[in-house]
């Protein structure tokens, strides 16, 4: 099971296996160019890039207490993303603490397009 923590008032996950995230809508906030290189991205995990793309699609989401994990590179991006959300009123949301990062070096499954 991840476990829950939070580092600067952002709420994170620290995921112990792959399923940890399966109950999640997983939003990956990088650029297209980097979701299908080298660190891949999470299998189901929609690409929604940082900025308006990414405020579009929360601001579409009548459902303010869907779960969700933001993830980029190393954690950072995702981080922001999980702000903004909490920001626009979204209550169950999460970043996936190092990114694509942490997954690979933990040996996850990843998808390259």
């Amino acid at each position: 099971m991840a476990k829950m923590i939070e580092i600067d008032n952002i709420p994170t996950l620290i995921v112990q296996q792959a399923q940890d995230l399966k109950d999640y809508q997983l939003i990956d906030v990088r650029r297209e160019d980097e979701f299908n290189a080298e660190l891949g991205h999470i299998e189901n995990a929609q690409l929604k890039t940082l900025g308006p793309e990414l405020m579009e699609f929360l601001e579409a989401q009548s459902n303010k207490n869907q779960k969700m994990v933001f993830i980029c590179r190393s954690g950072a991006r995702s981080a922001k993303a999980t702000e903004l959300a909490m920001e626009m009123g979204h209550t169950n949301v999460f970043n996936l603490q190092g990114g694509m990062i942490a997954w690979n070096e933990a040996g996850f499954a990843v998808e390259k397009d």
